[in-house]
């Protein structure tokens, strides 16, 4: 396709993208949240959107089968960003990268004791990193569903999770004891593409930039 594809996920970064296509000059002709398709055309024939689950966003884009995509930090981190260019914090679907215990268990103090920490978590990389800095020696336990359950049932000591609200920490008798990092969503380019196509991308990179500013 001598167009451009663009890779999106559902939910709230699409939903908190549509304002930046629109300064694009890009309609979706279909909502992802209603229809089945997972190839959704758009008002300009030369664009179409391809919806994918927010952790594949940037392997599309570093294969080529996306031109751009929109990407939570979060998944760039676990990806490694290999082969994709970042141009644009979007400073959309914010939210913080936390460690969350049980009510009552005393991280502070299981921190400095240098005991072995059981971290539950889908972010490996991330916690990794995280507890290494810190000189705490962690096992973790890669959970792909709702971390929240982890403690509870006894599998992990703490989990390392996004956190927006907090209300479903709360839910659950969880508290944040630690932020990592702040997160929010970036444009990210395929590099081979915005050699061949750059009087296609551009446009819309620079309309995104001035919809964020």
């Amino acid at each position: 396709m001598t167009g451009i594809t663009i890779a999106l996920s559902k939910g709230r970064i699409f939903e908190e993208t549509l304002p930046l296509l629109a300064a694009a000059g890009i309609v979706p002709a279909d909502d992802p949240e209603t229809s089945r398709k997972l190839i959704l055309g758009t008002n300009r024939a030369d664009v179409r959107l391809v919806i994918v689950r927010a952790s594949d966003t940037p392997t599309y884009v570093q294969y080529g089968a996306a031109d751009l995509g929109i990407a939570g930090k979060d998944v760039l981190i676990e990806h490694g960003g290999a082969g994709l260019y970042q141009p644009l914090d979007l400073k959309i679907a914010r939210c913080r990268m936390a460690v969350a215990v049980p009510n009552g268990f005393d991280y502070a103090a299981a921190v400095q004791r240098g005991a072995r920490l059981r971290v539950a978590t889908k972010y490996i990389q991330t916690a990794r990193e995280h507890f290494a800095a810190k000189g705490v020696h962690v096992d973790l336990i890669k959970l792909y569903g709702s971390m929240e359950l982890a403690p509870l049932v006894g599998l992990a000591d703490a989990i390392v999770d996004l956190v927006s609200s907090g209300n479903t920490l709360k839910a659950n008798n969880l508290v944040a004891v630690e932020d990592i990092m702040p997160i929010s969503s970036r444009l990210i380019v395929n590099q081979a593409a915005l050699k061949m196509k750059r009087d296609l991308l551009q446009p819309v990179i620079d309309a995104f930039a001035g919809a964020v500013k």
